[in-house]
């Protein structure tokens, strides 16, 4: 993606930018199917947050899964409140791209998504993902209940394994509470959906994610 910074290392709370007090401007609803991007949603419905790489490829990997009422990109684990997309490039915000997911937990699992999340990039590669290098590229699972984050690390664990006995080197994916997620600007919200030709630079390990760990999200 443009602009980005090739920094492996997250800024300090003294380095970072200080970004602003109110929520940049974002679309309204999702462009492939209408639903509202900030709700309200339907009764039953659960989120969950992933980092996986380039934020325009990985979020077309959930808005085509059954189940899944809206998605919407944006920027988390940082520092620097509302954020812009060129700040976020720069490597002086900390923050992720990131894609936030809101689903019906009857009709696709918490499971289901990390068994996207894990086979649709490298979660070996630490800062980066393929070509795209810096801090804002890296792996990661942002949790918002105690299920989620038990299923986390359990499917972390499992895949791990898989991948190691493949002569990949260990995951470096983070897994922490949900930090506060940050819309971004329209223009990047279902991207490939308006772009069609547009850049993606996901690519999985080709190592399938059994993680059959009988843990759902409440």
């Amino acid at each position: 993606m443009l602009f980005a910074r090739k920094s492996s290392e997250m800024p300090s709370a003294r380095d970072a930018l200080p970004g602003r007090p109110d929520a940049i401007a974002t679309a309204r609803s999702h462009f492939v199917t209408g639903a509202a991007l900030k709700g309200p949603y339907p009764v039953g419905s659960e989120e969950a947050m992933f980092g996986l790489g380039c934020f325009w490829g990985a979020e077309r990997k959930f808005w085509l899964l059954p189940g899944v009422h809206v998605t919407a990109v944006g920027y988390a684990g940082g520092q620097t409140p509302n954020a812009t997309y060129q700040e976020v490039c720069t490597g002086m915000t900390g923050h992720n791209e990131v894609v936030r997911v809101v689903y019906d937990p009857m009709i696709v699992g918490y499971e289901q998504l990390l068994q996207v999340f894990f086979e649709s990039h490298d979660p070996t590669q630490g800062m980066r993902q393929g070509n795209d290098m810096g801090t804002q590229y890296r792996s990661g699972l942002y949790t918002y209940s105690a299920a989620q984050h038990v299923a986390a690390h359990l499917a972390k664990e499992s895949y791990g394994k898989a991948l190691k006995a493949k002569g990949f080197a260990a995951i470096t994916t983070e897994i922490v509470n949900a930090p506060p997620f940050y819309y971004a600007e329209e223009e990047h919200q279902q991207y490939l959906a308006k772009n069609p030709r547009g850049y993606c630079g996901l690519g999985g390990t080709g190592v399938a994610c059994q993680i059959g760990v009988g843990v759902m999200a409440d």
